[in-house]
């Protein structure tokens, strides 16, 4: 399969814009109430079986569908359109929840007004807990928790993020921290690292 690089941008809609990696050497454009994430990610064929419909994390009570997102024009990951704040977005042009890499699914923090929406509860997640993806073919996928990371939006590790081809993971991200007013955006960003559990 041939795989090229394309420049990604994480949004959330819960907050703004941050700046790009000075290797990506590209301008990346900037939307109002995102969050952005600059990454290269392989694009890769999809297989409908493997896809995911449901993402559910008994602990904090989240048992939502996914929604399959691709990137808008602008290059921004594209976010859930049919139920956006109880919905999940995975990036379907990445490896599928199962395969090796790091399959990324993103969700809201918050809603307008400030009222939770489906990740609100991931910051109460601890390492150990089990995160379930359930894909087209009725196959349940076990994730458990190995590390939870809060990061500036400068000092995200994209490649550990996006990039880790050295096993089998799901990330999970969303915003975090404070809001800041005259940015649009939180001045944190939580990741959930899991990778796929053994049976």
């Amino acid at each position: 399969m041939c795989l090229f690089a394309i420049i990604v941008v994480l949004a959330l809609s819960a907050c703004n814009s941050v700046s790009t990696s000075e290797e990506l050497e590209t301008r990346i454009s900037h939307s109002q109430n995102a969050n952005s994430l600059p990454t290269v990610l392989p694009i890769r064929k999809t297989d409908a079986a493997s896809n995911p419909v449901r993402l559910i994390i008994p602990v904090i009570a989240i048992n939502a569908p996914v929604e399959w997102v691709g990137t808008q024009s602008n290059a921004d990951l594209a976010t859930p359109t049919q139920n956006p704040w109880e919905d999940v977005g995975w990036y379907k042009l990445g490896p599928h929840p199962g395969e090796r890499g790091s399959a990324v699914i993103d969700g809201h923090l918050d809603r307008p007004g400030g009222f939770p929406a489906v990740f609100w509860r991931l910051r109460d997640l601890q390492v150990g807990d089990k995160v379930l993806v359930v894909n087209t073919s009725g196959k349940t996928l076990r994730f458990q928790v190995t590390r939870i990371a809060l990061y500036t939006p400068q000092e995200a590790p994209i490649q550990d993020i996006f990039g880790n081809w050295g096993g089998t993971y799901l990330n999970l991200i969303t915003c975090a921290g404070d809001w800041i007013p005259n940015q649009h955006q939180t001045n944190l960003r939580l990741v959930v690292y899991t990778s796929l559990a053994k049976m």
